[in-house]
């Protein structure tokens, strides 16, 4: 089905509906995955995309689901597996449109491995990784990203665990495209979503997302009217970091991040950091404003850059050999080298 066609007589376009499976979207209600869901139905008809190409991998968990709600091909892949399944039909068919969803606890545990491998090979995919930091689908265990000194059924006492900084692990593994967005703000996380799509490679977009059964308001101090403006930074490339309505800001202060009050006499605009996407250091100051509470949790595009997806340059080498020593036959294969025949 070509961009532009509906498939249901319906009209030129492809609408939201196009996207929509008959299944029953069976996440408890009021689900922050319903609104994601919902982003991703408006935001594919705009991509120019043909349907027949696009597809969504998941992994184990409430996001697991999501395959089953989109009327395009999918898969509900094995726990934390996603990736590799992705990176497998990504590279078989490159014009394939792969998405990958996922959440805290199949991405950043059991599934770390194959994240970390996916972002620094620059799988050509969009990676959507649900952070609602617990175990929803299990009823409730603190994951990897729940914080310190967290209560739930499998930590009665509170948790230990240091936890993981979705972003900064990213960051860590060389992904050419770093974001971050909520459930509650559907305009910024469509935005995010067809930005993350314009990118060439592996491009991991951090979604919060309520739980509201097992860890109801974990994020409500980013996402929530009365402190958002204070708590939740907006970053656009090539403009100065300002929160607050514009009252405050972020200046550098040697190698940290200092708030300065835009409305006293000391400061200005002008002092304030403007950011830019393909700064690597810039984004790995910013990605690590984590766990400090006199700075504000920074939200939009943090970084990108362009650089040769790992499915090209798979097929430059296989063209490049091709070209050198000819198409071979699989028998050829099976009977070169180190091979021997048992009598």
């Amino acid at each position: 089905m070509p961009p532009g066609f509906s498939g249901d007589g319906g009209g030129n376009g492809l609408s939201r509906k196009d996207f929509q499976s008959d299944q029953d979207v069976r996440w408890c209600p009021g689900c922050g995955d319903y609104a994601i869901l919902s982003t991703v139905q408006r935001v594919l008809p705009e991509l120019g995309v043909d349907k027949e190409n696009v597809v969504f991998i998941s992994g184990i968990g409430c996001s697991g689901r999501f395959p089953y709600y989109m009327d395009t091909y999918g898969m509900h892949s094995i726990h934390g597996r996603a990736p590799a399944f992705a990176t497998g039909l990504k590279v078989s068919n490159p014009a394939l449109d792969v998405w990958i969803v996922t959440g805290d606890g199949d991405a950043l545990s059991i599934g770390g491995n194959h994240l970390i491998h996916a972002l620094r090979r620059n799988i050509d995919t969009q990676i959507l990784l649900f952070n609602n930091k617990i175990y929803g689908l299990t009823k409730g265990q603190y994951s990897p990203t729940s914080e310190l000194g967290k209560v739930t059924k499998s930590t009665p006492y509170g948790s230990v665990d240091a936890p993981f900084n979705p972003v900064a692990v990213a960051l860590g593994a060389d992904a050419s495209f770093v974001g971050r967005t909520m459930d509650r703000d559907p305009k910024h996380m469509k935005a995010l979503m067809k930005a993350a799509h314009a990118h060439a490679g592996a491009s991991f977009l951090e979604i919060y997302q309520n739980c509201n059964i097992f860890n109801d308001g974990a994020f409500f101090e980013f996402t929530e009217r009365d402190t958002k403006s204070e708590r939740a930074l907006f970053v656009e490339d090539g403009q100065p970091l300002t929160y607050a309505n514009g009252t405050k800001g972020l200046r550098l202060d040697g190698l940290s991040l200092e708030a300065i009050d835009l409305e006293s006499d000391r400061w200005s605009v002008s002092d304030c950091l403007v950011y830019d996407t393909s700064d690597r250091q810039m984004a790995h100051l910013l990605g690590r404003i984590f766990w400090e509470d006199d700075l504000p949790r920074p939200f939009g595009v943090l970084y990108q850059e362009a650089r040769p997806t790992y499915g090209d340059l798979v097929h430059q080498q296989l063209e490049a050999v091709t070209e050198k020593k000819g198409a071979g036959t699989l028998h050829d294969l099976l009977h070169s080298g180190d091979t021997w025949t048992i009598d």
